[in-house]
């Protein structure tokens, strides 16, 4: 088994509202366990959070270029774009 799909059993004290959070997902999502619904929410939240992150160092890397550069990179994407093959059904 690899290291991705290891688990572990871990010990957790929860509120009675997450509880019954974790109950709805669980029902919902139908997982075969609250364990495995609070697996999913918490690689949901792990993979949006490293979205975020993508975005934060995109934005900061657009905002820190200059105008010339800037246009350079419209031009390169309208260029690539020029050079894709249209889908025909």
């Amino acid at each position: 088994m690899g290291t991705a799909l290891r688990k572990e059993r871990r010990s957790f004290t929860l509120s009675h509202e997450s509880l019954e959070y974790l109950e709805r997902e669980q029902q919902e999502r139908k997982a075969p366990s609250a364990s495995s619904a609070l697996d999913d929410i918490l690689q949901e939240r792990k993979r949006e959070f490293e979205q975020q992150q993508l975005q934060a160092a995109i934005t900061s890397y657009y905002d820190s270029i200059s105008d010339d550069e800037r246009a350079e990179n419209r031009a390169w994407g309208a260029f690539a774009e020029s050079q894709i093959q249209p889908e025909r059904d």
